[in-house]
């Protein structure tokens, strides 16, 4: 199924995001750093979690240069609660590259540590203000079932508004589950996944997490947990998925204790 550009949805798209675009504060700023740390903390977070860890970060550490000051630890600790704390990692690893070289080109981004595809564009579009419409799973579902033909791009000057109108527009009423196609969608008029009755089946498929409850992954967060609040941690507490962080250099092993990363305790 393909449909031809269609410009007069995007204008439809951009109106309803003037009007009904959420006030966020990463949508206030055209700063590289902070865009970049909102765009990292987003990934597979909802924006109700973040908004508070934001602030924190930007407050404490409001400069590349600030985060590569502070230990990986001390990285890891802030994060703690946000989920996935490699991402604090990689985080503090892009700010020394920026703080000892300065931002690579735009079309370099993806080699600062953590920065995939996604965030490069993300970048690209929310900082640099580049055409470019930065596909997230949100946006790759509208895609899909709106825009089969392909995105026909945005108007000039609109891509920063186009790309954050299709994310809100993917979380709010393309839905991965119980889409609200006929439920005031700005875009529904000429939907071609709609019209057929096809949006669960043009729906692309997405891997499905595993339990989180009982897994290493929840294993590792109460260790990092018990390390932040205490600023150390028997590793025979939970071997393995002590030995886990050591190999992801969320953590330090001195002897029989695991201490913060970088902390050189």
């Amino acid at each position: 199924m393909r449909a031809a550009p269609d410009t007069p949805a995007v204008r439809r798209l951009l109106r309803w995001f003037d009007r009904e675009g959420p006030d966020l504060p990463w949508r206030r700023t055209r700063d590289r750093w902070a865009v970049l740390v909102s765009e990292v903390m987003l990934q597979a977070t909802p924006v109700s979690r973040v908004l508070p860890y934001y602030a924190e970060w930007l407050t404490r550490w409001p400069r590349p240069r600030d985060l590569a000051a502070a230990s990986v630890g001390e990285a890891v600790a802030a994060w703690q609660g946000l989920g996935y704390p490699r991402r604090a990692r990689a985080l503090h690893g892009a700010a020394g590259v920026i703080t000892e070289s300065g931002w690579p080109h735009p079309s370099r981004y993806g080699d600062l540590p953590g920065v995939g595809v996604y965030t490069a564009d993300a970048l690209r579009c929310f900082a640099d203000g580049q055409p470019v419409l930065p596909e997230d799973v949100n946006v790759r579902r509208v895609l899909a079932r709106r825009f089969p033909g392909g995105w026909p791009g945005a108007p000039r000057g609109k891509a920063w508004h186009a790309g954050q109108a299709m994310m809100d527009l993917g979380r709010d009423f393309c839905r991965a589950r119980a889409p609200r196609c006929d439920d005031g969608c700005p875009v529904r008029t000429g939907c071609p996944a709609a019209d057929a009755g096809v949006v669960r089946e043009v729906t692309p498929r997405t891997r499905r997490q595993a339990p989180y409850e009982g897994s290493l992954r929840q294993r590792r967060g109460l260790l990092l947990r018990a390390l932040a609040d205490n600023g150390r941690v028997q590793v025979g507490r939970d071997r393995d998925a002590a030995y886990s962080l050591v190999a992801d250099g969320l953590a330090d092993r001195r002897g029989a204790m695991l201490v913060p990363a970088g902390s050189g305790r």
